[in-house]
């Protein structure tokens, strides 16, 4: 892969543009804040790919807008947090050999590293009598996660002089599925424009009952999918012109979809997605939830590259020589000249959404407070897609009219335990606040985990706020 693929990733992981598997609801400054526990509080147009039942929810705003929400995260469950930092902030420092041996330890991990950032460019919900509630939205999501077992981690960082070369003849070295068994390097870069409704199903005193359903149609701007378990070797990357990658002389081959120029994103791959919803409010206090989110497929067409099991390639470098991380990476494992193995050109390749299911118990104790219980479980193991599964409680707490307060208790999607905390300033009609996933992720130097989510344009008019 080309060497420019490293500045579009590298503003990625500095929070400029840039998916770690994500939770959706990294752009949602409010529900970061509770670490992502977000079935049952999230209203109007923040209940986009959450739980779309939400918006059948009587007695919120009429009419919610936002502009310009965002979320970046970057966690690691094996680098210290000064390794991290300088993978962040020191990417023309050359690596020693002691660093370079203590790194190939370090990424030997099922989640070496793992980045995300989220952006809600615009949204908008409505409410409308029998109707319920409609919301639409644009949202750039990314994903990226890094895992590596022993042999991919010396071989990233050692090169020629990794042990599994000394322990193999050049004509004797192991498959790829062998060698590299339990290796995971994956990004995904998607477009969507979001359409959601949710309306009331059953209003009795004591028990209402809402349905949901969203769509959205994707622009894939990029993908990388490399999956590596005992026999069975899957990788395959599309990535837009955006992304300026020089294919060499592949571009020449005739069953290479060769995408180039044009303006903006210029998507290489298009997909539909959908969720579905359930919400219901017990009595005064109690709200349960259960949703399942991106359903659907895409299906990746311009610049496409795959790859099959074969023998491992001997690399002629030393292996990534600074914390120069993503590029250097990129040219071991993807396209480069010095690649461990040899990508094919296709024409068209369909992937599933990264799928999930979603169930949470919310108790609103009163105006004031208000706290929740959510599990999310990946559904399937493709790019984009949470790791493990996510469990979380989190709270609201209103000291004051105009100010809330969340935290809570955060564990599993690639994360250690975690510790999030938000702060938002609420009037009846304008929402702005800041937060981040992981208190102790940002000072701690053990399973470090840097995020914040921030959102300063957020309206709501008309009706009750919550």
């Amino acid at each position: 892969m080309g060497k420019n693929l490293y500045s579009l990733l590298a503003a990625f992981l500095l929070g400029g543009t840039l998916p770690l598997y994500a939770q959706n609801e990294l752009s949602n400054f409010t529900a970061t804040g509770r670490g992502g526990v977000a079935t049952t509080f999230a209203s109007d147009y923040q209940a986009i790919g959450i739980n779309p039942a939400n918006l059948g929810r009587v007695g919120g705003a009429t009419v919610a807008f936002t502009i310009g929400e965002f979320g970046v995260g970057a966690g690691s469950q094996s680098l210290t947090r000064q390794q991290l930092r300088r993978f962040i902030t020191d990417t023309n420092q050359g690596l020693t050999l002691t660093d370079k041996q203590e790194l190939a330890r370090a990424f030997t991990s099922d989640n070496a590293l793992n980045f995300n950032a989220d952006a809600t460019t615009l949204a908008l919900a409505v409410q409308l009598p029998v109707i319920g509630g409609i919301a639409i939205s644009n949202r750039v999501r990314t994903a990226g996660h890094v895992g590596l077992n022993q042999n991919a981690a010396e071989i990233t960082f050692l090169g020629r002089d990794a042990p599994i070369y000394a322990s193999a003849s050049a004509g004797n070295l192991p498959l790829v599925s062998e060698a590299l068994a339990g290796t995971d390097i994956q990004l995904a870069v998607l477009n969507e424009f979001n359409l959601a409704w949710g309306t009331r199903l059953i209003d009795l005193p004591l028990f209402q009952l809402s349905a949901g359903a969203g769509y959205r149609y994707i622009q894939g701007v990029g993908i990388i999918d490399i999956r590596v378990q005992p026999g069975n070797l899957r990788a395959y990357s599309s990535m837009s012109p955006v992304f300026d990658i020089d294919y060499g002389s592949m571009v020449n081959n005739p069953s290479f979809n060769l995408r180039s120029g044009g303006s903006g994103l210029r998507p290489v791959g298009k997909g539909h997605g959908f969720d579905l919803g359930l919400a219901a409010e017990v009595g005064k206090a109690l709200r349960l939830g259960v949703a399942v989110t991106d359903l659907g497929h895409m299906t990746w067409e311009g610049n496409l590259l795959t790859a099959n099991d074969q023998k491992l390639k001997q690399l002629k470098s030393e292996g990534v020589g600074s914390y120069n991380f993503i590029k250097e990476a990129a040219e071991i494992f993807a396209t480069g000249t010095d690649s461990l193995f040899t990508y094919e050109t296709g024409q068209e390749r369909r992937a599933e959404l990264p799928t999930k299911l979603r169930v949470g118990a919310g108790l609103r104790i009163s105006e004031f407070f208000e706290a929740g219980l959510d599990v999310t479980l990946p559904l399937n193991s493709v790019a984009g897609n949470i790791t493990t599964p996510f469990v979380g409680a989190g709270l609201d707490y209103k000291p004051t009219r105009w100010l809330r307060l969340s935290s809570g208790l955060t564990g599993g999607a690639g994360y250690g335990v975690s510790v999030p905390f938000g702060i938002t300033l609420a009037t009846r009609v304008y929402e702005a606040g800041l937060s981040t996933r992981d208190v102790a992720g940002l000072l701690t130097s053990e399973n470090p985990y840097l995020s914040v989510a921030g959102g300063f344009l957020r309206f709501k008019l008309g009706g009750k706020t919550q």
